[in-house]
């Protein structure tokens, strides 16, 4: 029906509806999955219709907590992609529509293949361009930072120019959402990806470390944040001794000692007992640093960590 008439854009609203009516019916999940490119080619064709618009992200945000809830990963085509994207470009400065498919679009990105094909239309530049407009919105910049993520942690990535230019707006994420949990660890995760696909110069190293610190202060309780932002700030140390020494000599307190503290908070956690470790791994192969570490006795903390998982 709805591809019979692509122009019409009463059929393409009804039948969107009508799909709809289908969402609290279980048995009707597998076909609804089928339907994906049917409604993002809809909602592009019908650009300018904003009812429809926010119909199409309400049903897409629907179908797609199903599949997560049962497990099932959505791999968008190119095709599909194309059409998220034109609509986000479409739509750049409303920010209802946007935060829906800034959520759809990180959904879908934890599919490998559909991260792929949202990278392949060029959609980071769109996302940065958003964040740099919305960082007011937290719930925007959640979900624009999970999709960094996704995209830049990706072995095989073509993208470090688009991605060196990330790293200002994601720093600026995280300054500006610091006491927001939620968002600084998707932030610091968004991080921890631009660190290791080496997208920093001499100069990021010290403010980004004390960046992650601040982080960690802020939010002590997050074990994910906490295992995330140790994660991104050996990635620095790994690159640059600058970035070690800004955790030893950081302006609010010595980041040893929030070393120390976050391991005693989180000693259930491997996750980030883990993280710690391989933290203070990179910074022992810094001669100056590792006398510091023998001051500070981390060793004892090393003894703890033993101790705590011996069969890890």
């Amino acid at each position: 029906f709805m591809q019979a008439s692509w122009d019409v854009e009463d059929v393409q609203a009804k039948g969107i509806q009508h799909l709809a009516s289908f969402v609290k019916d279980k048995s009707a999940f597998p076909y609804l999955l089928t339907c994906t490119e049917v409604i993002t080619l809809a909602m592009k064709i019908h650009t300018d219709s904003l009812d429809l618009q926010v119909e199409g992200c309400t049903l897409l945000l629907e179908i797609l907590s199903q599949a997560l809830e049962q497990g099932v990963m959505m791999a968008l085509d190119e095709r599909v992609a194309s059409c998220l994207l034109h609509t986000v470009r479409k739509h750049s400065e409303n920010e209802e529509i946007l935060s829906m498919l800034c959520t759809i679009l990180m959904m879908v990105s934890a599919s490998e293949a559909a991260a792929e094909n949202l990278r392949k239309v060029g959609i980071i530049p769109d996302l940065l361009s958003i964040l740099r407009r919305f960082l007011h919105n937290d719930k925007i910049c959640f979900s624009c930072c999970a999709v960094l993520w996704s995209l830049a942690v990706s072995e095989n990535n073509a993208d470090q120019a688009v991605l060196a230019s990330a790293l200002p707006v994601t720093s600026a994420v995280l300054q500006k959402h610091l006491q927001n949990g939620v968002v600084a660890e998707s932030a610091c995760s968004a991080l921890w990806a631009l660190a290791l696909q080496g997208c920093l110069t001499d100069s990021d190293y010290e403010p980004t470390a004390a960046l992650l610190l601040d982080a960690l202060r802020m939010n002590p309780e997050r074990a994910v944040l906490v295992k995330n932002g140790c994660l991104a700030l050996a990635s620095l140390v790994r690159l640059s001794e600058t970035a070690a020494l800004a955790i030893l000599l950081d302006s609010k307190g010595s980041g040893l000692e929030l070393i120390k503290d976050e391991f005693h908070l989180h000693s259930d956690e491997p996750g980030v007992a883990e993280a710690l470790c391989l933290l203070m791994n990179e910074m022992v192969q810094y001669d100056e640093v590792m006398l510091d570490m023998r001051s500070q006795k981390m060793e004892k903390l090393l003894s703890e960590i033993k101790l705590q998982f011996p069969f890890s």
